[in-house]
């Protein structure tokens, strides 16, 4: 069973606040009757047994809001579900991949994003959504993380990918799925704005240059990997058009719970 879970926080946002509307909006582009709920690979994602909506997650106030996603998170695991969360902004990564690092003795996170997010810190916060990932590997060495369609890597982000071990895939030379060599169980965290604005305008970042969404899908469907979580996070659905960016967040949100129960094993 995989457990939907929203997590609308935006508080450690660098530019501009908006994702914690996100969690609802998706929900609603899932309902929507412009589409289905129909899978690529033939599931549906409203069959019996495939995804439980949790709704969203309380937080408190203040730098506790981190312990309370871990917790929820870990709680769950414990329980055996695979998540599957609706951000937030990018920060509630390392919380949530915490909970797994400390559970799991191997974990290979797949992140997609047209930024690094290895900032040391940024404007003062080493809990940025520009740092999360520096904070996953400082404390859990033994993760392994691979970053697909990076366009704004500068010289301290790549000195902290170096001193951090992360296989970097700039947007500008990506490989074929074939070519990535993943192993062990896989964590997905998509952010948005990997997708070129035209895509996605509901995004806080605009980076041009990247990935179609049909590109993203072709990387998620051919993961032969057990994957084993997943967060979609970076939507802010006060810059959206039309719904254009919750209805393809919807998408995401979808085809990944398929693979996630099509590679259970």
């Amino acid at each position: 069973m995989i457990s939907l879970l929203g997590i609308p926080y935006d508080d450690s946002s660098s530019y501009l606040r908006g994702s914690a509307l996100a969690p609802e909006r998706i929900r609603a582009a899932l309902r929507s009757s412009s589409s289905n709920l129909s899978i690529e690979n033939g599931m549906s994602f409203d069959q019996v047994g495939l995804v439980e909506d949790l709704g969203d997650l309380l937080l408190p106030v203040g730098p506790e809001h981190r312990e309370a996603i871990s917790s929820a998170i870990g709680s769950l695991l414990d329980k055996g579900k695979k998540t599957l969360v609706l951000g937030g902004d990018h920060s509630i990564s390392y919380p949530i991949l915490s909970a797994f690092a400390t559970r799991m003795e191997a974990l290979h996170v797949i992140q997609f994003d047209a930024h690094p997010d290895l900032y040391d810190e940024l404007d003062g916060d080493k809990y940025s959504h520009a740092s999360p990932f520096a904070r996953l590997l400082e404390e859990f060495p033994h993760i392994r993380l691979t970053q697909i369609g990076i366009r704004t890597i500068n010289a301290h982000c790549r000195m902290q990918a170096d001193r951090l071990g992360v296989r970097v895939f700039e947007m500008r030379d990506l490989p074929a799925i074939s070519m990535l060599d993943i192993d062990g169980p896989v964590y997905i965290s998509l952010d948005l704005d990997v997708l070129d604005p035209a895509f996605a305008p509901g995004i806080s970042h605009y980076e041009p240059g990247g990935l179609s969404v049909r590109e993203v899908l072709s990387y998620i469907h051919q993961l032969p990997n057990h994957i084993v979580g997943a967060d979609i996070v970076e939507l802010n659905p006060t810059r959206d058009r039309n719904e254009q960016t919750a209805m393809v967040a919807a998408k995401f949100v979808k085809e990944i719970a398929g693979q996630m129960a099509q590679n259970a094993t």
